[in-house]
């Protein structure tokens, strides 16, 4: 045992051994989890007013990100650019590189708002059940008016990743968080004299977070020691030649998200077609899926700094390096969360359970046991697959990325209709054959990233 974890963490003070990717991916880890809290916070008080509300959360929630995921995966890129800048020693691109996904960010705001109607068409043409159809629009309707604080939190969440800094987007989050938690339980359950607004009141907790995010970042950013550093003040003006890195790498990620995301919501929305329990089932399973999950979206990002760093210093052997101890970060961590939804699921959904005794839900528990023990089978896969996409993205190689994952996606869809709707299989064996699915699309990725390909491409000294 001693000889594995020597073998295990060898190298772990080196450069992009698992020291330096905890050092960056601990903050990004509690940041993201701290997202997690808020989203699973939403849900869980939604839950003890009524479940259609918590459904209506994940559907109105998931199409609000739908919308504004093309330009996160856009902007997001600015994390791998600012890095490579970072790493090339260039400090004054660093800025111009995140200024020009603040410029998309602002310009995203009303475009999000001009296609909102396209999500109400599709939520007819979805047939979600009435009874939470109402709540999702009102839902949705609210976030779409706060996404500018969202979009900005995350861009400039984006540069003090990419340079390595990620404590500071922890403490921005840490502070959303406990906003967003306590407006929360004020709001939706009515405390301290207003009237109770459920799923009014947790959108608005949501905006609310967001923008208190948004400037603890804009203070950071615009602070003394990092103006002098990084020359901001110089940077606010369009760059064509960086505007152009940004978006001929970034536009990948962003159709990525997108249509992952279509495709994500069509899955849900097929399933929440089968009726007001098989809608909660599934909500609770994909909001314990959310949480196991996010935690290893702050070891993705880190990895895409790292390898972005070590990419623009002309490091692309450390930038491996960095990728596999992000695998065995991730790897530890999800078995704990394996072990918990293989032996304890049960106590897992009853955790969403309503105040008052409600037959949809009673009908809901065995259908999501089953479907969260499901669950388990990627869990450690899924470490695998956040950091090797982490990596490929920091080196560039992000039209291959957005290939495979979208073609993978958009196959879940078929599958599912196949099993569920011809096949007339059971809910939690077409949620199976959709895991299985998922390990094969890991192993293209893996493939890749082994093929050394990505090594070779030079991301701010092409065009």
């Amino acid at each position: 045992m001693t000889t594995f974890f020597k073998k295990y963490f060898s190298g772990y003070h080196e450069p992009g051994g698992i020291g330096e990717v905890l050092t960056l991916a601990l903050p990004m880890i509690i940041s993201t989890a701290c997202d997690g809290v808020m989203t699973f916070t939403d849900r869980l008080f939604l839950a003890r007013v009524g479940s259609e509300q918590m459904n209506a959360a994940m559907g109105g929630g998931i199409t609000f990100q739908m919308l504004t995921f093309f330009f996160v995966g856009l902007t997001g890129y600015a994390t791998a650019l600012v890095a490579q800048y970072y790493g090339a020693g260039e400090r004054s691109n660093t800025t111009k590189a995140a200024f020009q996904a603040i410029i998309i960010s602002v310009l995203a705001w009303p475009v999000v708002m001009l296609v909102k109607p396209l999500a109400f068409i599709y939520f007819d043409f979805m047939k979600f059940p009435e009874s939470q159809l109402g709540y999702q629009v009102e839902y949705l309707n609210i976030l779409v008016w706060g996404a500018i604080f969202s979009l900005l939190r995350y861009t400039l969440g984006c540069f003090f990743t990419g340079i390595g800094k990620t404590r500071i987007v922890m403490s921005a989050t840490l502070v959303a968080m406990l906003v967003n938690v306590v407006l929360d339980y004020i709001l939706i359950f009515g405390k301290l004299g207003l009237p109770a607004m459920g799923i009014k009141g947790a959108a608005l907790a949501t905006i609310t977070g967001n923008m208190t995010a948004a400037l603890v970042l804009l203070l950071v950013y615009f602070g003394k020691t990092n103006r002098l550093s990084f020359g901001v003040m110089k940077s606010f003006r369009f760059d064509f030649g960086i505007m152009k890195k940004l978006i001929y790498y970034g536009s990948p990620a962003g159709f990525e998200l997108f249509l992952n995301f279509v495709a994500f919501t069509t899955m849900i929305a097929m399933f929440h077609s089968r009726g007001d329990a098989v809608a909660t089932a599934t909500t609770i399973m994909f909001n314990w899926d959310l949480v196991s999950f996010i935690p290893l979206l702050g070891i993705e990002i880190a990895v895409t700094s790292l390898a972005g760093r070590y990419m623009g210093a002309g490091k692309p052997e450390t930038a491996r390096h960095a990728a596999i101890s992000a695998i065995k970060t991730g790897i530890f961590y999800s078995i704990v969360i394996l072990a918990l939804f293989v032996f304890i699921p049960e106590q897992l959904v009853m955790v969403f359970h309503p105040e008052e005794p409600s037959a949809v839900f009673d009908a809901a528990v065995p259908i999501a046991v089953a479907m969260v023990r499901i669950a388990a089978l990627y869990v450690l896969v899924e470490a695998v697959v956040v950091a090797l996409v982490g990596a490929l993205r920091g080196a560039g190689d992000t039209h291959f990325t957005m290939i495979i994952s979208v073609t993978a996606h958009w196959m879940f869809i078929p599958i599912l209709y196949l099993s569920m709707y011809v096949l007339k299989l059971s809910v939690p064996f077409s949620w199976f054959l959709m895991v299985l699915f998922f390990l094969v699309f890991s192993m293209v990725l893996i493939l890749r990233f082994r093929s050394g390909k990505w090594k070779k491409i030079k991301v701010i000294h092409s065009f």
